[in-house]
């Protein structure tokens, strides 16, 4: 049976031509939403609007331009008066140290995953009414270090604390900050990566479920901390990597210490 939990709200979607914030923008219209989609492919964000009917509408955005998100907020307030919804989903990774990655390269990063959440948040707010949500998309790779990724890690590390302070500063309008921070999930982004030889077997390995999430799991997660399900939830960092981070990262010692009759 399908629930009606955001029948005539407004959601705000950046990154929403595929992955999670394709899946997401599906799962909100399908629950009553009227779906903005934000995405510098205006051909997927166009495509994905046909589809969800005439109470969507696709907006070509560069993130890392204020400018361009000032104007999204624009049409969005334009076209429905308010944003009920704002999920912050574009992002992009760069491999290097920080030796490694050029000025550039860091900015770029930085603009994308970290300043664009601030821009969206400084123009969306003001035409939130109490009862709003906001969803950051961070990472696990927010949560600590890894190897030669250090600008993604560095930004998402920011939207994490970024969003705790937005959930503090702004409890007291009625809007409610969350993040989501994913592990291996199943999109266009991760797919190239995981061709890679031997990659794939080494991700799953580390996950305690032995597989990567499906961006319908992903929008599930944003749907239920958007919703009035999650009612009192704020300032909450929503951890979604089939316990990825749960594991010490220790080798499975028993393995190896004990006779293989008790294995």
């Amino acid at each position: 049976m399908t629930r009606n939990r955001f029948e005539n709200k407004v959601a705000v979607i950046t990154g929403a031509a595929s992955g999670i914030g394709a899946a997401t923008a599906r799962l909100l219209a399908r629950e009553g939403a009227h779906v903005v989609l934000a995405d510098l492919n205006d051909n997927g964000g166009a495509s994905i609007a046909a589809d969800l009917g005439p109470t969507a509408m696709a907006v070509k955005c560069d993130v890392s331009s204020a400018g361009d998100v000032q104007a999204l907020i624009k049409a969005a307030v334009e076209r429905h008066g308010r944003i009920d919804i704002l999920f912050n989903n574009a992002g992009i990774g760069s491999f290097g140290t920080s030796v490694e990655i050029q000025p550039a390269e860091w900015e770029r990063v930085i603009a994308i995953d970290l300043h664009s959440v601030y821009y969206a948040c400084h123009y969306a707010i003001p035409h939130m009414p109490r009862g709003s949500a906001i969803v950051n998309t961070a990472s696990i790779s927010g949560l600590g270090g890894d190897y030669r990724f250090a600008a993604y890690n560095a930004a998402k590390g920011a939207v994490v604390n970024y969003t705790r302070a937005l959930a503090v500063d702004h409890g007291r309008d009625g809007i409610r900050v969350n993040a989501l921070c994913p592990g291996l999930v199943e999109t266009p982004i991760t797919a190239g990566v995981q061709q890679l030889p031997g990659l794939r077997e080494e991700w799953l390995r580390r996950i305690p479920m032995e597989r990567a999430a499906q961006p319908e799991e992903m929008a599930r997660v944003v749907a239920f901390l958007a919703s009035d399900d999650a009612s009192y939830v704020t300032g909450t960092i929503m951890v979604a990597d089939g316990g990825r981070t749960a594991h010490t990262g220790q080798p499975e010692v028993a393995r190896f210490a004990l006779p293989p009759e008790t294995q």
